[in-house]
This record gives C-alpha cells, sequence and structure tokens, in this order.
C-alpha cells in the first residue's frame, strides 16, 4: 500500500484538520466528538441540514458544508457510519430554533445511527432517506437501494430551499421529491484500498470492469469484459433512465461523477457518450455537473446520475452555493 499517510489510525483527524484549516473562513472542526460545521452561527428561523457518513467519499460530505448546502456534516472512519453522539452534538450545535432535517444515505449502519440520534435530540428534527442506486436491490450493507452520488444533489437542492427560511416538513417533503427525481448507478475499473486493511477492497482483472459498483466497493450486477465507453454508459442509463422512467421531452440534471481515480478527461469523455445517448432520445439536458463529488477513495470508474427537473428544482439548483467543494 502507497498511500501519503502518517499512520492509518490518524487519517481521518489529519486530514479533516487540514480540511478545516484551509477552509477556515467556511467550516469549523470540533473534536470530541468530531464533526465539521460551518463558521458561522445558524441564523434564526433557519431549518438546519446535517449529513454524514463513512469517510472516502470526500468531498462528500464536508466538502458540502457552507452556504446553501449543508450546516453539519459527520464523518465516521473510512466506510464506517458515524456514531449517534456525533450526530446529536452536531444537531444541537447547530439548531437556532427551526428544527433539524437529517440527509441519510441509504446504509444499514448510517440508518440506524441517525434514528437512534433522532430519538434523543430535543426539538423539531425529520430524516429523508437518499436511496438513488439501481444497481442492486438489496445488499449486504443495505434493505433496498443504496444511497450514492444522487446525495449530492439532494443535499444541494434542498440546502437551498433552508436559505430561503422554508419550515422543516416543506423541506422533508422537497427532499423526498429530489429522491423521487433521482437515479444513479457506477462502473468500476479498479479496486481501492482502506488504508486500515492495507489491500485492495476486490481485485478485477486488466481486461474485467465491475458494473454497478457500489461507493464501499460492493459488488454490482455482474463483472463483464471490458468495452467501450459508449457501450458502458449506454448500459448504465438503460438501467438509469429506465428505472426513472425518462421520456421524451424531459429536462434533467446529468452528473458525471468520478469515483477519485479517474481523470478528467474520461469523466468528459463519459459525459459526451451520455448526452448523446439522452439527445438521441430526445431527454433535454438541462444542467450539467463533472466532476469527482462522492468518491471511493483512490478508486478508478465513475457513476452517472439523472435527476428530472422541475422549476422550482431547476431554480434551488442556480441558487448561490459557498462550500469547499462546490460554488456559484
Amino acid at each position: 500500500m502507497k498511500k501519503l499517510i502518517n499512520a492509518p489510525d490518524h487519517v481521518l483527524q489529519e486530514s479533516l484538520r487540514g480540511f478545516a484549516r484551509a477552509h477556515a473562513d467556511i467550516v469549523r472542526m470540533h473534536d470530541d466528538p468530531l464533526f465539521i460545521a460551518r463558521s458561522a452561527r445558524t441564523p434564526a428561523g433557519k431549518v438546519a441540514l446535517i449529513s454524514g457518513g463513512g469517510s472516502g467519499h470526500e468531498p462528500l460530505h464536508a466538502g458540502y458544508v457552507g452556504r446553501g448546502m449543508l450546516d453539519a456534516a459527520c464523518p465516521g472512519a473510512v466506510f464506517t457510519s458515524p456514531t449517534p453522539d456525533q450526530m446529536t452534538t452536531a444537531a444541537r450545535a447547530v439548531d437556532s430554533g427551526a428544527g433539524v432535517l437529517f440527509i441519510v444515505k441509504n446504509y444499514e449502519g448510517d440508518v440506524m445511527n441517525f434514528e437512534m440520534a433522532a430519538e434523543i435530540c430535543d426539538g423539531g428534527h425529520a430524516s429523508v432517506l437518499v436511496d438513488d442506486d439501481v444497481a442492486v436491490r438489496d445488499s449486504t450493507w443495505t434493505s433496498g437501494r443504496r444511497g450514492v452520488a444522487g446525495t449530492v444533489i439532494v443535499e444541494k437542492i434542498v440546502g437551498a430551499a433552508a436559505e430561503e427560511g422554508r419550515a422543516l416538513d416543506d423541506l422533508r417533503a422537497l427532499a423526498e421529491k429530489v429522491v423521487e427525481n433521482t437515479r444513479s448507478m457506477g462502473v468500476a475499473l479498479t479496486s481501492c484500498t482502506v488504508p486500515a486493511a492495507g489491500e485492495p477492497t476486490f481485485t478485477l482483472g486488466d481486461d474485467e470492469l465491475e458494473m454497478g459498483v457500489g461507493i464501499h466497493g460492493e459488488p454490482g450486477r455482474e463483472r463483464v469484459p471490458l468495452r467501450p465507453a459508449d457501450a458502458i454508459v449506454s448500459t448504465m442509463l438503460e438501467a438509469i433512465a429506465g428505472d426513472l422512467e425518462a421520456a421524451k421531452n424531459d429536462e434533467v440534471l446529468l452528473l458525471v461523477n468520478g469515483f477519485g481515480g479517474t481523470p478528467a478527461m474520461e469523466l468528459h469523455l463519459m459525459f459526451d457518450a451520455a448526452a448523446r445517448w439522452l439527445d438521441d432520445r430526445d431527454i433535454e439536458i438541462a444542467r450539467t455537473l463533472v466532476g469527482n463529488y462522492c468518491t471511493s477513495l483512490e478508486m478508478a470508474g465513475c457513476s452517472l446520475t439523472l435527476t428530472r427537473l422541475d422549476e422550482e428544482m431547476r431554480q434551488l439548483w442556480d441558487a448561490p452555493v459557498h462550500t469547499a467543494a462546490l460554488r456559484w
């Protein structure tokens, strides 16, 4: 294993300490229990948004703490859920009296710990479950579909609505609408290596790829021979658009998300292939995002996400955002 680290046990603390210092104008780090919050206090009357999950998916979630997105993020160890005390302490730190909305990826550990935190939390709170991965239903990590890169879209759209001062129940309903209209699927060319494990999570031959891989390296739909990008994209979008029931003249947001080890050249090539596939079916690409937004350490590969947009969601996507990883 070759990684730029001091010791596997210290990776998360040292990384987050560097992250918080590099972006001290946006975030602050709390040590015990560990969480990242905005540097400024939550304005009175604003619902606080909190998300979190295992580390190794950066910039998810800490990179999305800031104006127009999250108020706090709770990082667990690499590929390990954060604990309930992280979530409850973060909630108390950022709740200004209007309540807290937890945005939770559908993994059993995350769901269980956020549910425990919600039971302990004082004041108003609600949760939304993100389950956008169409590759598999049920796995060793989840009951139902996994939550993956579509989480970024949920956090952005709902974060913009929270900045407007919308009520907790309204934000939960909006979040559920975004989830209902978002689907994703990933493909891996290589595995990743968790620092504490010291060896690849799985192995792939030089002529193989994992179709439908999860963001922790979980198995996908099938292991298939390496094929041209157009064929890979076609397989992915047939599954995504089919599950979403995307139709002619629908407007969508297309996210091409890198898993950490794929060059920008290849991500934009995948975007080109996806755009041509959608153009051929008269599905309009209204908004786009290409880059590393929900990674799996240094895994080579990417995911595609489609979100069907309406006027409200499009306007909220366009609203100003200022975080370490996303800003306009």
